[in-house]
């Protein structure tokens, strides 16, 4: 049997990728990592490849080397049945409540993560973020604050788990923006815990020494056409998809 290989993304754009990673790291199981580069114009020709084997043609995906394992949720899942259940809470409505915070992460979160791409948290200079995002941000930091309260810390639901893990790349991008926390003090709390996370650290650790990957509508301020943040190389912008 061949050892298992988890195919991740660039790592300053694979928000999903990194979530299986560190659910896949958090558990223990042992497996080698094929990382897949997912700018354009390259994302295509590799994409389509892992499209031989996955039916999604898209990263992550985990082959076990019996069973091809895709979607970021379904790794996740999986890596919590290999530990044994350590990754969700004992607690039979906490793990629902846990699953329920993992899904609405999964269907983007109002779309609060569409407007902040993961490729922006690594940018050298952030725009402010808008009125509207704000709420956003309140909105979520009100459904993280009740776990953190309930539970008593200093993760979501007490021990770490795949709800801090699936919310692991909108804190980064949420904190790189400075989102404003005075309100949720002990959300501010969990999300710098969550940050320094040996594993959350070492995947940001590796993502910043990468290439930026821009995104044009990010460089133009809704409000004012004129470029919030330019390439000062002189490359090309490249964006992500």
């Amino acid at each position: 049997m061949t050892r298992p290989r988890l195919y991740v993304g660039t790592k300053n754009a694979s928000s999903w990728a990194m979530r299986a990673w560190l659910a896949l790291k958090a558990s223990g199981y042992e497996f080698d990592e094929e990382p897949v580069d997912i700018r354009r114009p390259q994302r295509f020709r590799n994409l389509a490849s892992i499209g031989e084997f996955s039916p999604p043609g898209a990263v992550p995906v985990l082959d076990t080397g019996r069973t091809v394992i895709y979607d970021s949720s379904a790794i996740m899942e999986f890596a919590n049945d290999v530990s044994e259940n350590r990754l969700l809470p004992r607690d039979i409505e906490a793990r629902a409540h846990a699953r329920s915070l993992m899904a609405w992460q999964h269907a983007g979160l109002s779309s609060l993560c569409h407007r902040i791409s993961f490729e922006s948290a690594f940018y050298p200079l952030k725009r402010p973020l808008t009125g509207a995002e704000h709420d956003e941000c309140n909105r979520l930091f009100r459904a993280y604050e009740a776990p953190l309260v309930r539970h008593g810390g200093p993760y979501l639901f007490g021990e770490v788990s795949l709800a801090d893990f699936m919310h692991a790349p909108t804190v980064v991008r949420l904190a790189r923006h400075s989102a404003d926390t005075s309100a949720w003090p002990r959300t501010r709390a969990w999300m710098q815990l969550l940050l320094d996370h040996p594993l959350v650290a070492e995947w940001l650790a590796e993502a910043d020494r990468l290439p930026h990957i821009w995104y044009d509508d990010y460089l133009v301020d809704a409000r004012d056409p004129a470029p919030l943040l330019r390439d000062t190389a002189g490359r090309s912008p490249e964006c992500s998809p």
